[in-house]
């Protein structure tokens, strides 16, 4: 087989599959709606569950739910029939993924959960199939060629099927105002858990912030610079809000100023670039770098300036990277 052969053979089944994909607006409908609000309306947990291939992505599904704010737990129809239907109650529901919708190993599953009035969000492409008839609401995948040579594996059906998953979780986050913060808390560990690091959680705060008052003279300023490190003083009024910074820069550029007799108004920069607790680490970094600053003095609301924290650069850096 030529190399030409074997890449033209990759297209191909990305084509197909994507001929399949584009089927999928018309189960957009008044029924994914239904699974929709159904899903946010759950007490207890959203079990999902499939057979074969149709298990894996299941599978997924699943794990996506329970990482965008709606507890899911996946099982296999067999282990069910063994004895893990224990794990379903009364305040959950049932999301079932069959392709033909009659695989005898759902039997056992269907008969529990009509017995206990468990509800069903069935998904198949046989709207005339067992699992459709027992569902309280059903999504059918428009049949689409697989993308396999043989046209028996399953290829296209169960891209089709995850990206019906997909949506089904996208669509409930957004219902359930599902935020940053809430998937945070979430994912606290690994690259996506750094990426969602806000300024809160590094910064620097109460009597390691360096601060001084507006009134205050050079000798404190020094030596409240020396101590804390930073490179930088902030300066605040008697309103306690920020109104200005000295960093080690400006010492050195009034030196010859009567520094030692000046205040800290009197040398200080005025209207400092601030940001809110709740932004970004990564967002953080991009401004310091973009303004060619070391240091941002961290506030808790917009109209509050009274500084609650400060993050250094090397602070961020050292998360990002």
């Amino acid at each position: 087989m030529t190399k030409n052969k074997i890449i033209n053979d990759g297209k191909e089944v990305i084509n197909t599959e994507l001929q399949g994909i584009k089927k999928l607006n018309k189960i957009i409908d008044k029924n994914f709606d239904k699974a929709v609000r159904a899903l946010a309306k759950v007490k207890g947990r959203v079990i999902i569950t499939g057979v074969g291939k149709s298990g894996h992505i299941a599978s997924k599904i699943s794990s996506t739910m329970s990482s965008t704010g709606t507890p899911s737990q996946y099982c296999s129809p067999t282990d069910m029939s063994h004895g893990d239907l224990g794990i379903i109650s009364k305040k959950d529901a049932l999301i079932i993924i069959s392709n033909s919708g009659n695989s005898n190993e759902l039997v056992n599953l269907l008969n529990f959960a009509k017995k206990y009035s468990i509800s069903i969000i069935g998904i198949s492409s046989n709207s005339e199939s067992e699992l459709i008839k027992a569902s309280n609401i059903s999504l059918i995948i428009p049949n689409a060629a697989e993308a396999c040579s043989i046209g028996m594996a399953p290829t296209t059906s169960t891209t089709m099927a995850l990206i019906v998953g997909d949506a089904l979780c996208v669509s409930l986050m957004k219902l359930k105002k599902f935020k940053i913060s809430d998937y945070k808390k979430l994912h606290p560990g690994g690259s996506l858990g750094i990426q969602m690091l806000q300024v809160k959680d590094i910064m620097h705060t109460k009597k390691k912030m360096p601060i001084v008052t507006e009134n205050a003279n050079m000798k404190s300023v020094i030596i409240e610079m020396t101590k804390k490190s930073f490179g930088h003083v902030g300066v605040k009024n008697k309103k306690s809000e920020l109104i200005g910074v000295i960093t080690d820069g400006d010492l050195r550029r009034n030196i010859n100023n009567h520094l030692i007799e000046s205040k800290a108004k009197m040398i200080m920069t005025q209207r400092p670039k601030l940001v809110n607790q709740n932004i970004l680490v990564i967002d953080a970094l991009n401004i310091m770098n973009k303004n060619k600053i070391t240091c941002l003095f961290v506030i808790d609301k917009e109209k509050n300036k009274s500084p609650i924290g400060i993050v250094h650069i090397h602070d961020c850096i050292r998360y990002v990277n």
